[in-house]
């Protein structure tokens, strides 16, 4: 095995078993092929089998089919090791193993090594250890092992020192410690030393485009039941942060008017957002209110044409209350207000509609009648349909003209028929040997 190859496998899921696949193989019995697999470079494979290995107390053949993956130095190796290791209570283990791949130089390691520490009655230790990195490392790292360690005023120096900072050249010019995120992890801190006036006072003076300092400043007056200060905030947030947090408020203290009117009067000038809508016809369909929560769905469809995901959550609400039909006669109004043309991103929605109403074999029909229908990501859509009315057979003859791009739509099926070598196959063609990493071991590019 090599670090640099497991690392290309596991990142752009090329020629490997996807965890999700393998917990479907244990799932249909298969648990043979996992291991069989995990001896063969499977990471997935390995992590699944070594994780149920533990918990049937074998904790030895759980770190053994782990050790060849160890023994490359691979860094997600050695975390899920580690983090099983401390579950099991083995937890200078855990410690020893992280702390050799941090004097090796990975970068990630001594984040999580330090945490480790923390937990586990070792902060002053950890907090010594990052303080000659700060500025490198997440600043919430820092400040939660700073908690721990009892040193919360030596963290709160240091990120006073960044909220003097003005940024010219953002995230270049400060590493992406900015004074607004600086502010806020300070707030932090001040909110944990109970001193929740000076840290709701130094995310009000933080800028009010920074959208994480506007959740925290409502979550923190909502755990200080200050719900005037977060009424008055929901008032004029545009991002439905406030809003979402004063809604769940009420609503867990039973006031479900209180927490639907939250949502639909929220003061002049808000703009309109449309997870706040999602939410309030979430709670609506909560209480029972399903043909309100429709409507709000249904009207802000109208409003946001095209947005694919509330028409799939309009479709999902009819569906989900046996109510296809409605749900039909919804999209169908909706797509002809934009002309009555619907590209297959938008028409795939309805087909479970469709298949509600009229049966399987008339959705699929109408499926395969849309210009789209024959195309490579219109198949997975087809086969869920046969898949769903279960017939399996028939939704892998689909994906089988269309294998290359559904490879992992197509496996699953085929495991579900027990056809694992077949599954096993369409995964694992012969891989390419991964790209040359320049500059050693580590890299930091995106997978695709």
């Amino acid at each position: 095995m090599d670090a640099t190859d497991l690392e290309y496998r596991a990142r752009t899921r090329t020629g490997c078993i996807p965890p999700e696949l393998v917990s479907r193989l244990f799932e249909r019995g298969h648990a043979d092929v996992v291991e069989l697999q995990a001896g063969r470079g499977q990471w997935f494979c390995a992590l699944a089998w070594a994780r149920s290995s533990g918990e049937q107390d074998r904790q030895a053949d759980a770190l053994e089919v782990l050790a060849p993956y160890l023994a490359t130095g691979w860094w997600t190796a050695v975390e899920a090791a580690a983090r099983l290791l401390e579950d099991w209570g083995r937890v200078d283990e855990a410690i020893e193993i992280s702390r050799v791949r941090m004097e090796a130089g990975h970068p990630m390691a001594l984040e999580f090594y330090t945490r480790l520490l923390a937990r586990h009655d070792r902060a002053e230790e950890a907090f010594t250890l990052l303080r000659p990195h700060i500025g490198e490392l997440p600043l919430d790292t820092v400040v939660d092992v700073a908690g721990a360690a009892g040193r919360d005023e030596e963290a709160a120096a240091l990120l006073a020192a960044r909220t003097e900072h003005r940024c010219t050249d953002f995230p270049w010019c400060c590493n992406g410690v900015d004074r607004d995120t600086a502010l806020g992890y300070l707030a932090t801190i001040r909110e944990r030393q109970d001193r929740a006036d000076e840290a709701i006072a130094l995310l009000r003076a933080s800028s009010s485009t920074l959208v994480n300092n506007r959740e925290q400043l409502a979550a923190l007056l909502g755990r200080q039941g200050r719900l005037d200060e977060l009424r008055a905030m929901a008032a004029t947030d545009d991002s439905g942060y406030a809003v979402r947090q004063l809604a769940t408020l009420l609503e867990e203290a039973g006031d479900v008017e209180g927490a639907i009117a939250a949502y639909r009067h929220t003061g002049e000038g808000v703009a309109d957002d449309s997870n706040s809508v999602f939410e309030l016809a979430q709670l609506l369909a909560r209480h029972g209110r399903v043909s309100e929560a429709i409507d709000v769905m249904r009207a802000q469809a109208e409003a946001h044409n095209p947005y694919d995901w509330l028409l799939h959550t309009l479709a999902e609400l009819c569906l989900d209350q046996g109510r296809p039909e409605e749900g039909l006669a919804h999209l169908d109004a909706l797509a002809a207000a934009r002309g009555g043309e619907e590209e297959w991103d938008l028409y795939w929605i309805r087909l479970p509609l469709i298949a509600a109403c009229d049966g399987v074999d008339e959705a699929i029909a109408q499926a395969r009648s849309h210009p789209e229908g024959a195309t490579w990501y219109a198949a997975p859509d087809i086969a869920q349909l046969f898949a769903s009315a279960g017939r399996t057979e028939e939704a892998v003859a689909v994906l089988e003209q269309q294998a290359s791009s559904n490879r992992f739509d197509l496996a699953g099926h085929l495991i579900d028929l027990g056809r694992v070598e077949d599954a096993l196959v369409v995964l694992l063609p012969p891989a390419p040997s991964p790209p040359k990493q320049p500059g050693g071991r580590w890299h930091d590019e995106p997978p695709f």
